[in-house]
């Protein structure tokens, strides 16, 4: 079982980045997926969320407006297009999948937010 993430990186305050992790080893249809982030000192928290069913989102406020969560289940791989970037959403990002008795992270990818 893998989760890779990729896509993180050094931007500018306003500009974009696109996070991908490419799951495999399960069924990656059958898994509610999520994003979560991690700044230094600070807990683990869960950034945007979305179901096995596509049309199921759900963001942290910190995160509306300027976030997107994907999945593309043909390959294996759930996205978070990040826009507007600020400095504050400057972390460790990490996927997650879940569903009842499994779950499984990555590695994660660093995001930096500075000029």
């Amino acid at each position: 079982v893998q989760l890779v993430e990729s896509g993180g990186g050094l931007v500018q305050p306003g500009g974009s980045l696109r996070l991908s992790c490419a799951a495999s080893g399960f069924t990656f249809s059958s898994y509610n997926l999520r994003w979560y982030r991690q700044a230094p000192g600070k807990e683990r928290e869960l950034v945007a969320s979305i179901g096995i069913v596509n049309t199921i989102t759900k963001y942290a406020d910190s995160v509306k407006g300027r976030f997107t969560i994907s999945r593309d289940n043909s390959k294996n791989t759930v996205y978070l297009q990040m826009n507007n970037l600020k400095p504050e959403d400057t972390a460790v990002y990490y996927c997650n999948a879940r569903r009842v008795a499994a779950e499984y992270w990555g590695q994660g990818t660093q995001v930096t937010v500075s000029s």
